[in-house]
């Protein structure tokens, strides 16, 4: 273990030239430089941004959705069957002409009645409009207030209106009380939807959000230990400042407020072009590459903060390339067009006996026509949106 702390805690990769964990260990009186230990408080934190969600779904978010008349449905349930219950878990949900003969010769039933249990089976894991819209309102709240209080924050801040201030004297920078409560509450929230994650709505992508989660967790964390929280907090308020209107659309599609929907997704789109496309790369990656390499100079950790900082501006680009395609089906159609991100829910051709029609803004069914998912319209993720780090 102590072969591998040395290895892993390499001063000649993590710090500049010349500069030591000595040098950061020991600062003047009154004086604090982010520690790897500091990061310890996000696991209790997160616990307890995971136990106001759960109160804040059920004594805030469930009565407002019902208010909305969206009430916790409860569809129609397979009978119980073994052997199709077997066939559902092991083999497929859906199963083919060939299955479906197979399976209606030995149980004696009509090929229709199969079918019938199947996609019973399948609206069985399909979450309700209510449990959707409880999560979406609880992130909305969240994503709000982290960016309202990220731009407060660094309004305040030297570094937010000139970014060279993100590398003088560094790493020798202070971390000051309000930087380091929104670096931790930030890492805390995507520690809390890794552990929520196992709870949430059942999504198709969920081995990539967890990734996604993970490497949002990773940066957060590398960028803290190696005191690069000045340009690390500009890149969370770029991310957060379109995340929760990409829920507040997802709230009105499922309240069946069309028109706000279509507007709130238009804005959404509009302002993840100007923060991921624009913003992002011409405020952030012109500092991360160019003024630092001025200022500080190239060094193994500099390199592979910014190599993930690159392969997230391709992400952006792919991500607005799906939302522009949404929109262009928008403007064709005269309404949003579906998400392309997707629960567990089968496609509306299967399930005969589901309503058709109504918003289908921000919707996640299944794969659409190009076989792509966007995670970004998420989002969040909300990426979940999604869409952060």
């Amino acid at each position: 273990m102590a072969a591998f702390s040395a290895w892993f805690w390499n001063e000649r990769f993590w710090l500049p030239h010349n500069v030591t964990w000595a040098d950061l260990a020991d600062p003047a009186p009154g004086v604090e430089y982010p520690k790897a230990g500091h990061l310890f408080a996000a696991f209790p934190l997160a616990l307890g941004i995971f136990a106001v969600r759960i109160l804040f779904e059920r004594c805030i978010a469930g009565p407002c959705a019902r208010s909305l008349h969206i009430q916790p449905g409860i569809g129609r349930r397979a009978q119980p069957n073994a052997v199709l219950e077997k066939v559902f878990t092991s083999i497929t949900q859906n199963p083919d002409s060939r299955h479906l003969d197979g399976l209606s010769k030995q149980l004696d039933w009509e090929v229709r009645k199969v079918q019938r249990w199947f996609r019973h089976r399948r609206n069985q894991d399909k979450p309700s409009t209510h449990t959707k819209f409880c999560e979406s309102m609880w992130r909305f709240t969240f994503y709000s207030c982290i960016f309202t209080y990220g731009l407060r924050f660094l309004w305040q801040c030297p570094w937010m209106w000139d970014t060279q201030l993100c590398w003088y004297g560094y790493p020798y920078q202070v971390m000051t009380p309000g930087l380091y409560h929104y670096y931790v509450t930030e890492l805390a929230f995507y520690w809390s939807l890794m552990f929520s994650q196992f709870t949430d709505i059942k999504r198709k992508d969920f081995l990539i959000m967890f990734i996604h989660h993970l490497a949002t967790v990773s940066l957060i964390s590398f960028s803290y230990v190696n005191n690069m929280t000045r340009v690390g907090s500009l890149v969370m308020c770029v991310h957060d400042a379109s995340d929760f209107l990409l829920e507040a659309g997802k709230l009105a599609n499922y309240a069946k407020y069309q028109r706000l929907c279509d507007f709130l997704f238009i804005v959404f789109s509009a302002a993840f072009f100007i923060t991921r496309l624009v913003v992002y790369p011409v405020w952030v990656l012109n500092s991360t590459l160019f003024e630092s390499w001025a200022i500080v100079g190239p060094y193994p950790s500099w390199w592979l903060f910014n190599f993930l900082l690159l392969v997230l501006q391709v992400l952006h680009i792919i991500w607005f390339y799906l939302i522009a395609r949404i929109a262009v089906k928008a403007m064709l159609r005269g309404k949003v067009s579906n998400d392309v991100r997707s629960d567990i829910e089968s496609s509306s051709g299967e399930e005969a006996d589901t309503p058709t029609g109504g918003p289908r803004a921000f919707s996640h069914p299944p794969k659409g026509e190009n076989g792509t998912r966007s995670h970004c319209v998420a989002a969040k993720d909300g990426v979940q949106n999604h869409s952060s780090w």
